[in-house]
Formats: C-alpha cells, sequence, structure tokens
C-alpha cells in the first residue's frame, strides 16, 4: 500500500511530493528527472572519478528534449493510474490531467525548438499544427528586442491565461462590467457596454453561439503580455486575444477567424 498520511520529500530535490493513497508503489521522486538525477548521483558514488552521462553522444539540447518526454511518459502514466480502480479518485485525475497538459506544453517548445535548429521554416513547423506561420511563432518563437538586442523573456503574469478565459466568457454572457473593470485608462475611454454589446451581435451574426473554449496559451509581447484563446462557435472557429499591460490591465481585445493571421 501507498498510503501517505502527509507530505514526502523527493529523495533527489527535496521538494515535497503529492500524497498517495490506494494501491500502488511508494513514489519516491518529482519526476523522471529527479529520478535520473539520483541515478547518476549513486553511479557516481559508486565509481569515483569516471563520467556517468557519455556526453559524446548527444548534445545537452537533445538531453532536455529526451527528459521532456519522460516527463510527459511518467505523467500520462500518473493520469492512467488516478482513472484507474484503484485511483486517488476525481480531483487527483483533474490534478494528473493538468500536469499532463503542462508537460505536455513543455514537451511541444522543445519539439519546435529542435525542428527549427534542423533548419524547418515556421511555415513548416504552422502546417504541422495546422496553423498560420505566424501564429506558430507567436506561439513558439524567440524573438529578439530591438532595442537591446536581447531575447525577449517567454514567462508571463501569473494567471494571465485564466483572466483571459474569463474575458471572454463575461462577453459571451453580456458581462460588460465584469470586462470594463479589467480594462486600462485608454480601453476605457473607447469602450462602453453597448460597444461591447454590439460586438457580441457582430459575432454571433458570423459564426452563431459559442460552444466551447479552448486551451489558452500566453507569451510575452514587448513589456505587455498576450494570450490567444482558441474560440469555438457552432459555424466556425476563432481566435481570441487579449493583451495585458505591464499593470496587468488590458491593454486591447480582439476576436478573429482562426484562419486569420
Amino acid at each position: 500500500m501507498a498510503n501517505v498520511p502527509r507530505p514526502v520529500p523527493c529523495a533527489a530535490c527535496g521538494r515535497p511530493l503529492p500524497l498517495q493513497q490506494g494501491k500502488g508503489r511508494l513514489r519516491r521522486y518529482c519526476d523522471a528527472r529527479c529520478r535520473d538525477a539520483a541515478r547518476r548521483e549513486r553511479a557516481r558514488l559508486e565509481r569515483p572519478g569516471v563520467p556517468v552521462v557519455k556526453t559524446f553522444l548527444t548534445d545537452e539540447r537533445r538531453h532536455e528534449y529526451l527528459d521532456g518526454i519522460a516527463r510527459v511518459r511518467d505523467t500520462a502514466g500518473r493520469l492512467l493510474a488516478e482513472v484507474g480502480q484503484d485511483g486517488g479518485g476525481p480531483l487527483a485525475a483533474v490534478a494528473a490531467t493538468r500536469d499532463l497538459a503542462a508537460e505536455a506544453d513543455a514537451a511541444m517548445e522543445q519539439a519546435v525548438d529542435q525542428a527549427r535548429a534542423a533548419g524547418h521554416s515556421w511555415r513548416e513547423v504552422g502546417d504541422v499544427l495546422g496553423t498560420t506561420r505566424q501564429a506558430a511563432f507567436q506561439r513558439f518563437g524567440r524573438p529578439v528586442d530591438p532595442r537591446t538586442g536581447l531575447a525577449m523573456s517567454r514567462s508571463v503574469p501569473p494567471g494571465a491565461a485564466d483572466r483571459a478565459v474569463a474575458i471572454f466568457a463575461w462577453h459571451d454572457e453580456g458581462r460588460w462590467a465584469e470586462i470594463i473593470d479589467q480594462l486600462n485608462d485608454d480601453m476605457r475611454s473607447t469602450h462602453s457596454p453597448e460597444l461591447l454589446a454590439r460586438g457580441q451581435a457582430a459575432m454571433a451574426s458570423h459564426f452563431g453561439r459559442l460552444e466551447r473554449i479552448g486551451e489558452p496559451y500566453a507569451r510575452q509581447a514587448g513589456d505587455d503580455a498576450v494570450v490567444v484563446v482558441p474560440l469555438h462557435f457552432e459555424a466556425g472557429d476563432a481566435r481570441g486575444m487579449v493583451r495585458f499591460d505591464s499593470d496587468g490591465k488590458v491593454a486591447g481585445m480582439a476576436i478573429r477567424p482562426a484562419s486569420s493571421t
């Protein structure tokens, strides 16, 4: 039995591990990376002075890519265990699904980096992903800030994606006050409940009712954060965009057909 009544530390990095209940082997490591690190440390102690990783076989980028694939595999196995008969219940399955989505996103970024390093164009990457080259670049590219010559950060403020999803849910429900409360001063000066309602009516006439909101993705755009939200209507798909300024306020919003660049 793997019942663990309180958090225990990972045997490699020391971070607390998730609680375990029911049958199954006792978990000792966070993920494949920690397990591999522990294995290498054991080998180092057993054979001091002898390298435990044959670095001449593969470069660091490939190591990172393979680590990412291993983490996806392990997290998928965890999800299967959670939804099985002896799993930890629906909430544990939700947590495992969340972690799998995060690992899959990280693996996707690494795979795109590998493809670009191998000389494939953004158009080719976009074709594989079923999107445009611009959309592929906006999601996975590493643009350089012309003001500094440095790579722009890909990190975005925590919660930006969830806020963007909420804004489009409010737009569909006609909750204009909540949307306006998120706007910066420039946006407030040009947007009103009447304007937002006209936009909602225009979208309904073109696409029909909103049936589902897809998984958002966020990126840094200069000093702002941009979140793209797939919107699935009864008569077609669209992409919603929300731009957050450095103060966390909405500096731009748009809804365009999914095929639009």
